[in-house]
């Protein structure tokens, strides 16, 4: 009986250790087995930039779609990636429109060719980048999460033609939230 009772007070004094050595405060995140690792690095080059008027940073039908449907926010970011030696550029916007129908209705939409688009941060002036390919002819990804619908434009600077690596790029990209 007093082995056991030494065994629950070792067992006890364990976990306390345990508890203390993790500190309750502490809030760094464990890995999780199943992340996928990401196979680029995205570096900032240009905002985030909010704004609550989508119409006014758009074009085409999906600007005529805003008029009707105004969105709640809008944010766009720049970034680069490289694949190996080629460098790209990616936009990243993220729609917040009030109900997740209206994400899914823009995305139908914007997933159509020639309906415009929400105007990427090169395209508006905003950017000043040098030698900054025209991100529309590239590869274009969208996804809608609940109210939101990101969309990613990417293209290479030395102008060559989309292929799977700036595929994956654009892919991967859906998941960076511009200012989050």
């Amino acid at each position: 009986m007093v082995k056991i009772a030494g065994l629950v007070v070792v067992a006890v004094v364990a976990g306390l250790v345990w508890w203390l050595v993790r500190a309750p405060g502490d809030s760094s995140p464990s890995p999780s087995p199943s992340a996928p690792a990401k196979e680029f690095q995205f570096a900032l080059t240009d905002g985030p930039v909010a704004a609550t008027d989508c119409a006014a940073n758009s074009y085409g039908q999906i600007k005529q779609w805003f008029a009707q449907h105004p969105c709640q926010r809008l944010v766009r970011a720049l970034y680069t990636a490289n694949a190996g030696t080629a460098r790209a550029l990616v936009s990243v916007a993220v729609v917040t429109l009030p109900a997740p129908e209206g994400a899914r209705q823009l995305k139908k939409l914007a997933d159509t060719d020639d309906t415009g688009n929400v105007t990427d941060l090169v395209r508006d002036g905003t950017a000043q980048i040098p030698e900054a390919p025209k991100l529309a002819d590239g590869y274009y990804a969208s996804r809608v999460q609940g109210s939101a619908l990101t969309i990613v434009l990417s293209a290479y600077f030395d102008g060559r033609a989309v292929d799977p690596a700036l595929r994956r790029i654009g892919n991967e990209a859906l998941d960076l939230i511009p200012g989050g």
